[in-house]
């Protein structure tokens, strides 16, 4: 039993309680589909729906993340990655990027400092006519183990039962780790300064088909500065749109592609457990970001940055998120394309979010 008389450092049942809301938002792009359960209680369209605000959900928008900004660029191999794969963005060059910055929330008009986690959806394309896509966020962990336990968490988190939270949580201790990220670590006020992890496990091949378990992350190389949410507030709503737009402008933004490689034994199937410390980190290439677009007609706008699309090189490893993720995406994909006539969304944000 704890000593009730020390000061507890863990997060309360109330903080928790918000975190996981914020989590079932924002985290919302590494979505539990069809199968896992029952293919008749739980399909793509049941989660996608879940994912709504209580508003209802905006058409014409991304069912989450659905604040964004584009951006176009290049990513400049070193060619350090063609030890471990044979796909061609590996090999030493300078090859096409599109990518879109966004907020983890369903609220195309959410206040900067509301929303706890930031994306990034990246595509690299290739002169062979390969494609790679990738989602990624900046936390260094995923909130759970399994999509099972992601359905649970939205479900708990929508529950207007008081002790849900609290039952989630001692039914999925894992979850501690991201309620501590999300309470402790730092804002910053440009997406510039933050790091995008992909939390998925991936297997890269190289040209003698030897295989090898991965997972990226892309590394700021803009000074980090911290602030807090409340100067964050201050600077406004839009501030992140409108300052990577400004800094952009200044000068391209870069980011260090780094490959983190498993090494026998490690957890390819569980995002939420970080490989050891020690595990060998390879610097594999630079993203710049050269221009920024709005999303309204910038190239990333129709963009579906399904984590399964992938050049001859890399494959997907027994991780079951990102087929998940793929079939989230689908719908929400067939969703909004189907509602053209409602986007933009233009309503301005309330302290709330949208009404």
């Amino acid at each position: 039993m704890p000593d009730s008389s020390q000061p507890s450092t863990q997060p309360s049942i109330g903080a928790l309680a918000l975190i996981a809301v914020i989590v079932a938002a924002g985290a919302g792009a590494f979505a539990y589909t069809a199968g896992w359960l029952s293919p008749g209680r739980l399909t793509p369209a049941r989660l996608v729906n879940s994912l709504a605000p209580p508003g209802g959900a905006v058409p014409g928008h991304r069912r989450n993340h659905a604040k964004g900004i584009c951006f176009t660029g290049v990513f400049e191999s070193n060619g350090n990655g063609a030890e471990f794969s044979r796909a061609q963005v590996f090999a030493r060059g300078r090859y096409a990027a599109l990518g879109r910055f966004n907020l983890g929330s369903p609220d195309p008009v959410a206040p900067d400092a509301a929303v706890r986690v930031r994306g990034m959806g990246l595509q690299l394309s290739t002169p062979d006519g390969a494609v790679w896509r990738t989602a990624m966020i900046d936390p260094p962990i995923f909130a759970v183990a399994t999509p099972a336990a992601f359905y649970e968490l939205q479900t708990a988190s929508h529950s207007p039962d008081p002790d849900a939270i609290k039952r989630f949580v001692a039914g999925h201790p894992e979850f501690m780790a991201f309620a501590d990220w999300a309470k402790h670590a730092p804002w910053t006020a440009s997406y510039a300064q933050d790091a995008f992890n992909g939390l998925n496990a991936f297997i890269v091949v190289d040209a003698s088909d030897a295989p090898r378990a991965v997972r990226w992350s892309l590394r700021p190389q803009a000074p980090v500065v911290a602030v807090t949410p409340d100067a964050l507030a201050k600077l406004g709503p839009n501030h992140l749109e409108q300052e990577i737009a400004a800094r952009v402008a200044q000068g391209p933004q870069r980011w260090t592609m780094v490959l983190t490689l498993a090494d026998p034994g490690d957890l390819t199937a569980d995002p939420s457990k970080a490989w050891p410390a020690g595990r060998r980190s390879v610097d594999v290439g630079t993203l710049v970001v050269e221009q920024i677009e709005a999303e309204r007609d910038g190239p990333c706008r129709d963009i579906n940055f399904d984590p399964t699309i992938l050049p001859d090189g890399i494959r997907l490893s027994d991780d079951p998120f990102p087929a998940a993720r793929s079939a989230a995406y689908a719908r929400s994909y067939d969703l909004r394309t189907a509602e053209t006539k409602h986007y933009p969304y233009h309503e301005q944000p309330t302290a709330g979010g949208r009404q």
